[in-house]
């Protein structure tokens, strides 16, 4: 006569609950309380931002976490010295000229002017004027924290007939 053996099954269970009671209970970490980390980021970045042509035609946001500004003007000077080394090897560019620009702005409204300078409609300019007023709207909003950068609105003046006003997102299509 030969002795049965018992059924593996719950022998195998049995291991498998063991190992993984084993392997779940001292895993090394200490319990702790609620650690409180401020509210979760929502919304645009903050802070200066500059309107660059990316190698494939359309704009591009790049920051600028470093530079504080005290008016709209300095934002533009920035814009025409163009990128960083790093961005112009990403293929990064600028179509903002160093002219004579004269940035003003209230609240939500921005007026840049600029004597002697043409600004036009025409799609063919759709990146320069983006820059601008990409560039501008976030100006506007670092120096007025309280401002967003979708609600800023820029006027163009330059010789001719005052252009928009724009907002960013105008000129962010696909």
């Amino acid at each position: 006569m030969t002795a049965e053996r018992p059924p593996l099954r719950p022998l195998t269970a049995a291991l498998a609950a063991l190992l993984a009671a084993v392997l779940t209970s001292s895993c090394g970490v200490q319990p702790s309380g609620v650690i409180g980390a401020g509210e979760p980021p929502t919304g645009l970045t903050k802070g200066l931002r500059l309107y660059f042509v990316s190698p494939t035609g359309h704009l591009e946001g790049v920051s600028r976490p470093d530079v504080r500004i005290t008016e709209l003007d300095a934002a533009l000077k920035l814009l025409a010295a163009g990128p960083t080394d790093p961005e112009l090897e990403r293929g990064l560019t600028t179509l903002v000229r160093q002219l004579p620009y004269d940035a003003t702005g209230t609240g939500t409204r921005v007026t840049l002017s600029s004597p002697g300078t043409t600004f036009s409609g025409n799609r063919r300019d759709d990146l320069v004027n983006g820059q601008l007023v990409c560039t501008l709207a976030r100006a506007q909003s670092a120096l007025h924290p309280t401002i967003r950068p979708d609600d800023v609105q820029v006027t163009l003046n330059g010789e001719g007939r005052p252009l928009g006003p724009y907002r960013c997102s105008q000129f962010m299509g696909d």
